[in-house]
């Protein structure tokens, strides 16, 4: 892991897991082989505050509050084809939280002087994703000049691609960037058909790291400017870290925080009826839900000879996230 003091501001925060991630489109005017994007986003015009479906600028501003953010990172899909909604979020999430919230901004798109414009004052980090059929004649490309004008601005400027084949091209971007982000090239749902024609294979069974993609980039790694991030890293600290932040503002009493900042709570189906048994429970031990009592997993398992319905352990992402074990209980 590169040095903390030449990490972008950017990543500095999604480390700490303090970065609310706003995926402001799934349109997208390029195909990339190597997209990782889902079913559910790619290819439509939906807007997501970290893994939550939302529609307006105050709902991604209740989402940050959630988490406690210091920053978000605005993503799709292409965002600078959506500008005015870039525009329009940035503003409130800056009006919202202050200056000091810090936004940075994906995309495609080499970005003129007008797309800065509409953009100064709100993105504080251009994060530039050249499309891999320009690697090898990149200075020839709109991205260099993008990336001077873009510095001359005062934006935080950089590329941050995935790591495929021929990603040492990009070198020669380095005295025109503040930063090159690496990412460790990942397997998904749409892109599989790609990477098995490519002859492309998972690491392991446990991440969706592609087998030799840490290689291409080693030459690299090494360099002043240029950061990895690895499959592994963002699955077992950056997420980890951003759901803790959101399970210890919106945890109920009952539910237990686990590790990896999901929450575990007891369910008991019986259409609602509240058990003599609870009423000698604290009254924020336990809640009528959709027909169902929630309360800790402890009384559940406890007291479940005394508790008729079906019962079951839920072990769920924070504020009525995904869900991601239901274990039943005998």
């Amino acid at each position: 892991m590169p040095r903390d003091r030449s990490l972008s501001r950017g990543c500095v925060l999604c480390h700490q897991g303090a970065k609310m991630v706003l995926f402001v489109t799934g349109l997208c005017p390029r195909s990339c082989w190597y997209c990782p994007l889902s079913r559910e986003r790619k290819g439509k015009d939906v807007i997501y505050a970290n893994e939550k479906r939302i529609h307006t600028p105050e709902e991604a501003a209740g989402v940050a509050r959630l988490m406690s953010a210091f920053g978000t990172g605005i993503t799709g899909g292409e965002p600078l084809i959506v500008l005015d909604r870039v525009q329009q979020f940035s503003r409130h999430l800056k009006t919202e939280f202050g200056e000091s919230h810090h936004i940075h901004l994906y995309t495609g798109i080499a970005p003129g002087r007008e797309q800065l414009l509409d953009l100064q004052g709100l993105v504080d980090e251009i994060r530039m994703h050249p499309p891999y059929e320009t690697w090898d004649r990149i200075l020839e490309s709109g991205y260099k000049e993008a990336a001077c004008t873009a510095r001359e601005m005062e934006f935080s400027v950089g590329i941050e691609v995935p790591s495929l084949p021929g990603i040492g091209s990009l070198e020669v971007m380095l005295p025109f960037l503040d930063f090159l982000n690496i990412n460790e090239l990942e397997w998904g749902e749409t892109n599989a058909g790609a990477m098995r024609e490519r002859r492309l294979v998972p690491e392991d069974g446990v991440h969706n790291a592609v087998s030799g993609a840490r290689g291409w980039a080693k030459s690299l790694i090494s360099r002043q400017k240029v950061h990895w991030c690895s499959s592994r890293f963002k699955d077992s600290v950056q997420l980890r870290k951003r759901l803790l932040r959101v399970a210890r503002n919106t945890a109920r009493p009952f539910d237990q925080i686990t590790r990896d900042g999901t929450v575990l709570y007891g369910t008991l189906e019986n259409g609602g009826v509240v058990p003599p048994l609870f009423r000698q429970l604290e009254p924020d031990m336990y809640e009528v839900r959709e027909g169902a009592i929630e309360t800790a997993w402890w009384v559940i398992t406890e007291f479940s000879d005394q508790l008729a319905g079906e019962k079951s352990i839920v072990e769920r992402y924070p504020d009525r996230g995904l869900v991601v074990e239901v274990t039943p209980v005998a």
